[in-house]
């Protein structure tokens, strides 16, 4: 057990060293055991211990640029850690501390005494309900593909559609836009078929106040990707896209950044999935000789969570009104030679509503979900 000090000189409670022990981990633990244990403390940072003292702190970001580097998820984590990294130290005053925090929009903040975790400073204990801000703001529209029948989800879908489907006090269409909004979008383009003037006529009665929204309307159904031949006039450079029945919980800006550094025609956010079989796979030559028995093995892959980042040039894969889904459009774009990256997010950042039991898992864990919107 760490032997911590509170932030006015007294012990932290239980809870407060369940919180500690929750985002430590040894220094040796492999990729994807961080992966589980960020996504079991909702956190996307991690303290890293080597023989009961104080190693390093792992990131959510040391994990994605090792991921794009196609590092194995069974890699040890001190093998991907960053050489800087923010600490405080017990001459530290709190104002000085808070400043960190608040600069850098640090979950936590270590402090560090001869290698001992002395303090942890929280961002809910120490700046409450206060939101982290924005690390940069983005000048860029938004696409929301919303004009899929819902299928999955009826008989709720034969009355509203999909994009109007509530979690807790909102619709998911109006959390899509209010996240993005966080990162000053303004210009948001809806592609729209099944029950239109329904979401119209809802959006046209909210209070948007600087956000504009612009409508893309599809004759027929189009798919998942076809409707975008519809930007071709309407926008001048790259533009994010988002299914209607996705929330990510990531850095947007930094989806962004990714993509420009990479000059990439298309950005696909790919989720981040391990999961352990729980027997022992059997591994055989061509006789049938068993070679090896991995006794339960984890496995890990990375799906499509049906956001992007594209540039103008990729519409022109488009064909107009014409049924094309996104994975029909990575496939040509990958054909003709173009670059198509991903940015890797992990399972816990991603929630999916487009099922029934997915919708429902949803409601149960509203709270969380609140919680995924209010704190990064």
């Amino acid at each position: 057990m760490i032997a911590l000090q509170g932030m006015e000189g007294d012990r932290l409670s239980i809870k407060q060293d369940e919180r500690v022990r929750e985002i430590t981990i040894p220094h040796d633990a492999k990729i994807f055991e961080a992966l589980r244990r960020m996504d079991s403390a909702n956190r996307k940072l991690l303290i890293l211990e080597r023989n009961g003292k104080f190693f390093s702190l792992l990131s959510i970001g040391d994990i994605q640029r090792a991921i794009i580097r196609n590092v194995s998820l069974d890699t040890p984590v001190y093998r991907i850690v960053r050489q800087n990294i923010r600490i405080a130290h017990p001459t530290d005053s709190f104002e000085k501390i808070r400043e960190m925090m608040l600069e850098h929009r640090t979950e936590f903040l270590p402090v560090i005494n001869n290698g001992d975790v002395v303090n942890v400073y929280f961002w809910e204990d120490v700046f409450g309900k206060l939101q982290a801000k924005i690390k940069g703001e983005m000048d860029i529209p938004v696409v929301i593909m919303a004009g899929g029948k819902g299928t999955r989800l009826k008989p709720i879908t034969n009355v509203i559609p999909k994009p109007l489907i509530p979690i807790g006090e909102k619709t998911i269409l109006e959390m899509i836009i209010d996240r993005f909004h966080k990162y000053g979008v303004k210009d948001f383009y809806i592609s729209l078929n099944y029950k239109s003037e329904m979401i119209k006529y809802y959006l046209g009665n909210l209070n948007l106040n600087d956000i504009n929204i612009h409508y893309l309307e599809e004759q027929a159904p189009l798919g998942t990707a076809g409707s975008l031949s519809l930007l071709r006039e309407k926008v001048e450079g790259r533009c994010f896209v988002t299914n209607c029945d996705i929330l990510v919980n990531e850095d947007y800006k930094e989806v962004l950044d990714y993509h420009i550094e990479s000059k990439s025609l298309l950005t696909i956010v790919g989720v981040i999935k391990t999961e352990t079989i729980p027997y022992g796979l059997i591994e055989s030559d061509e006789n049938g000789r068993v070679i090896w028995i991995n006794e339960k093995p984890t496995r890990s892959y990375v799906f499509n969570s049906g956001m992007y980042v594209i540039e103008k040039r990729a519409l022109e894969f488009i064909p107009e009104n014409r049924y094309l889904n996104m994975t029909d459009l990575v496939t040509a774009l990958i054909s003709a030679g173009e670059k198509v990256s991903y940015f890797p997010v992990s399972e816990n950042s991603w929630i999916d509503i487009g099922e029934w039991d997915k919708y429902l898992r949803t409601l149960e864990n509203y709270e969380l979900v609140k919680r995924f919107f209010e704190n990064w």
